[in-house]
């Protein structure tokens, strides 16, 4: 009696740990930058190829090497003005000091460098892009405003799933989306 006593306890108790770290969501749309691209609800960094940085998200840093150092700032320096972060492909990573892999990413990311094909948060017309600085539609949103993007979101990524044009009857509203 007392061993099966245990073993339910420590079940509940596992149950309770396992509900509890499942509702643990990190959402950081609102601290990307109006140059990062679509469809990412978290990002901890980007990498840059074409200039072969990093930028942080959460303190807005760029990373970068000077002197066979990495430097970390709030802008890029001096030899990147020319640079346009809107143009050029970005690369999500979401590990810990990624600059420690540089040399591997410099490898695995060449083909994307001179890419412009990369759609990006300022030209979203995505509601949910709305509460990021720097987005032309850019208002100041509270917590409220926030859920009713959720429901955007939602039926958003249902309708782009690959279910366009069923349960249209016979097919003549295809296309229309």
């Amino acid at each position: 009696m007392r061993k099966i006593f245990f073993l339910a306890l420590a079940m509940i108790g596992f149950i309770a740990h396992s509900a509890q770290s499942q509702v643990n969501i990190n959402v950081n749309i609102g601290a990307q930058p109006a140059w990062g691209p679509v469809g990412y609800d978290h990002v901890d960094y980007y990498y840059l190829p074409d200039i072969e940085s990093y930028y942080y998200v959460p303190s807005r840093q760029f990373i970068y090497l000077s002197n066979g150092n990495w430097v970390f700032a709030t802008s890029l320096p001096g030899r990147y003005r020319n640079y346009n972060l809107y143009n050029g492909y970005k690369v999500v990573i979401n590990s810990p000091r990624p600059y420690l892999h540089f040399r591997e990413h410099r490898v695995k990311y060449s083909r994307y460098k001179h890419n412009r094909s990369q759609a990006i948060i300022y030209r979203s017309n995505n509601p949910r892009y709305y509460i990021v600085k720097g987005h032309p539609r850019y208002r100041h949103h509270d917590d409220d405003n926030r859920s009713r993007y959720a429901s955007y979101d939602r039926d958003y990524r249902e309708h782009h799933r690959g279910n366009r044009g069923k349960g249209h009857g016979n097919g003549k509203n295809k296309g229309r989306d």
